[in-house]
């Protein structure tokens, strides 16, 4: 299995920020450190740091970009950058005991994003997830669901403790005020669902609405996380994505295994919600609960391993429906 050191001969770590980003590039062969720059976010700004890196090393088309914060900060960075024909990869996790001793700036983390790549895996490498056509709209559309039920919540708890004894007449037009606003976040909600069910039915994942317990909001959460075919290597890679898959915590004769507390949260909940729904609605869900009962399993038990049967079945749901769909 080789790794990033002889498979590429350049590295590019990206510490990425709101208003610039920090770019390091590293000779991958030797680890040897051969500038460092920083540029604007903006479009022009990414155009610059791309020919910069280009001359550095020497318009060498295989040096690979290892991006921080490929969801966020750095989407628009990396999206340009496959553009440009290089690969691209999401920054490696990294201790912070890594930094004791030696301190911590953008130009010194960029440089450590850069070397943290070197001894990876180049075929495991963790690729970024696709920013266009139906999942950036259910991206938009996700994201703006949690922004107006989180306002929908605060509405409908400031209705309900409203206090009519301090100031009747202000406290009626307020309350009127909050159930005009919780009946048009309603609205907008169900608008919001209507359109994440049209964009997910032309997707890799319409089967998903077929199966019990997934509804177009998680399903839409599965497909999103999950991003494209090839991004995710395995199911048991997808599982550790999703925080399902138990952690190795063995030691002597000791065999055992922990929790995995990381992982994409939202795709957590998302399993989390279709396993309740199973476990109370389908009827196979139902019989494989009340066997692991019997043998002694606890609920959080039983729900584990639904949870991991479930990141495996919407993994290969997922990758067979990439045949039947366009591929954004």
């Amino acid at each position: 299995m080789s790794i990033v050191s002889p498979t590429y001969g350049f590295v590019v770590g990206v510490d990425t920020h709101a208003k610039n980003h920090v770019y390091a590039i590293i000779n991958a062969a030797t680890g040897e450190h051969l500038d460092t720059r920083d540029f604007p976010t903006t479009v022009a700004g990414i155009n610059r740091a791309i020919t910069w890196a280009g001359k550095r090393t020497g318009g060498d088309a295989e040096t690979l970009w290892v991006i921080e914060g490929t969801a966020s900060y750095g989407a628009v960075l990396a999206g340009t950058v496959s553009t440009a024909r290089y690969r691209v990869t999401e920054a490696p996790r990294m201790s912070a005991k890594a930094r004791h001793g030696v301190g911590k700036s953008d130009p010194l983390d960029a440089r450590r994003i850069a070397t943290a790549a070197l001894p990876l895996p180049a075929d495991q490498l963790r690729i970024p997830r696709l920013n266009e056509g139906v999942r950036a709209a259910l991206r938009v559309l996700l994201t703006a669901r949690d922004s107006m039920t989180g306002e929908k919540i605060i509405a409908v708890s400031k209705w309900r403790e409203r206090d009519e004894a301090l100031a009747e007449a202000t406290a009626r037009a307020e309350a009127i005020r909050l159930a005009k606003r919780i009946i048009d976040l309603d609205d907008q909600l169900k608008a919001n669902v209507t359109r994440i069910t049209e964009l997910v039915s032309v997707s890799e994942a319409a089967a998903l609405l077929e199966e019990t317990g997934f509804g177009p909001v998680t399903a839409a959460v599965c497909l999103t996380t999950w991003s494209h075919h090839g991004r995710v290597r395995s199911e048991a890679a997808y599982a550790s994505l999703a925080g399902v898959k138990p952690i190795p915590a063995s030691s002597g004769n000791t065999v055992r295994h922990r929790l995995n507390r990381g992982g994409d949260r939202q795709l957590n909940k998302a399993l989390h919600i279709v396993a309740m729904v199973r476990m109370t609605h389908d009827e196979e869900t139902r019989k494989y609960t009340d066997k692991r009962t019997q043998e002694g399993r606890t609920t959080k038990e039983i729900r584990r391993c639904i949870n991991r049967y479930l990141s495996r079945k919407v993994y290969r749901i997922l990758n067979a429906g990439t045949t039947a769909t366009s591929p954004t």
